[in-house]
């Protein structure tokens, strides 16, 4: 049967330029790909045939052949070419190559390197993150904090593009701008990094002195954050664009600033709330009164002291916790009494004591509980 002609098989006028044959050879590849068209016997030799086509039109020495002599040029060894008797070795085509082609149009966008390694070309920059550390008087009234990030930034002496004086890149010739190379072992086409280019697609023949090439340097900036208030340890703040710089004018990564609060020597933190632990004397625990505790806001609370209050005892002041950071009311303070034992008493004071405690015997109702707990054990243990 008479071979078709190679521009009828893909569907595209004689003459047409190599970016309408790229165009064609896809359109009828991701038609008539067989694992598309499994109910088609006759798929996988027209696939064949259109990268066959493909092969032969998309080499501008192979279409000047075939536009001057038709299938004759690769016929008994005509056009000096590659294989004997097959001149350009266009007869059986390359079935991986053209997988490999179909594959990099469905999937080059969602991976970044679609058709000419464009994608490789302007590489975006990397996430920055940069811990933060802040009182816990700092979260809870929020700020404006300035810090300094050292980073990449792009090179001012060639405006990012990596060549000397601003001058564009041009495409690699290895790998044609693909950023990557092919090689054949047998049925399948193994594809690695371009080693010219480094997978970049292009290539700077004269790289920036400044910069030697990548188009951005290494500096420190300084920046303004604004820390809302309500922060705890572990809140992440994202600047869009503050990363760092691409590579030969790519988009800049994100800056993300993560927060750790440090402890307080007053105030232990859970969520919203503040606890605060408040020594009290004896006296004051036994008879009650008043006390004055800190706030965190710098202010000044009293609270009521309940008599006979024992350690441990807790009170809560409404509203003087940390404000919220996403929705919700303002948390509490909670007031954790510690009765005080006095120490290094005097004679006097000792004596105090005891005539005291031989007078409360009868006061002290957990210790009396307690201890005749432990009488009904031991005279059980003796039975």
């Amino acid at each position: 049967m008479a071979k078709r002609d190679y521009y009828e098989v893909l569907g595209v006028a004689k003459g047409a330029s190599a970016d309408e044959i790229k165009k064609g050879f896809r359109t009828k590849a991701k038609e008539l790909h067989p694992d598309r068209n499994s109910s088609n016997p006759n798929a996988e030799a027209q696939f064949k045939e259109a990268n066959e086509a493909y092969e032969v039109l998309k080499d501008a020495d192979k279409k000047a052949a075939y536009d001057r002599y038709g299938h004759a040029a690769f016929e008994g060894g005509m056009g000096g070419g590659g294989r004997p008797g097959g001149g350009f070795g266009g007869g059986q085509g390359d079935f991986s190559s053209a997988f490999s082609d179909v594959f990099d149009d469905l999937f080059g966008d969602f991976m970044g390197q679609r058709g000419g390694g464009g994608g490789r070309r302007a590489a975006r920059g990397a996430d920055l993150r940069y811990n933060l550390r802040i009182s816990l008087e700092e979260a809870f009234s929020g700020m404006q904090k300035s810090i300094n990030v050292p980073t990449s930034v792009q090179c001012d002496s060639c405006s990012g593009s990596g060549a000397e004086g601003g001058a564009e890149p041009t495409t690699c010739p290895t790998c044609s701008g693909m950023g990557k190379v092919r090689a054949q072992q047998g049925f399948f086409t193994v594809e690695r990094t371009c080693p010219t280019c480094s997978g970049m697609g292009q290539i700077v023949k004269n790289p920036c002195k400044s910069c030697r090439g990548a188009g951005r340097t290494e500096k420190e900036r300084s920046l303004s954050v604004n820390i809302p208030a309500g922060v705890e340890t572990g809140t992440r703040i994202r600047l869009a664009g503050e990363g760092e710089a691409g590579m030969r004018g790519g988009p800049s990564g994100d800056l993300y600033i993560f927060i750790e609060v440090t402890e307080h020597e007053l105030f232990d933190r859970d969520g919203p709330n503040l606890f605060c632990r408040v020594p009290v004397s004896m006296s004051t625990a036994a008879l009650g009164g008043n006390i004055e505790v800190p706030t965190i806001d710098g202010g000044r609370g009293r609270v009521q002291i309940p008599a006979g209050s024992q350690s441990g005892r807790q009170m809560r002041l409404r509203g003087k916790g940390m404000p919220p950071l996403r929705g919700g009311g303002v948390g509490d303070m909670i007031i954790e009494l510690a009765v005080e034992t006095p120490v290094n008493l005097t004679a006097r004071q000792k004596e105090l004591l005891k005539e005291f405690e031989d007078l409360s015997s009868e006061n002290n109702p957990e210790s009396k509980d307690f201890f005749s707990s432990v009488k009904s054990f031991w005279d059980s243990m003796k039975g």
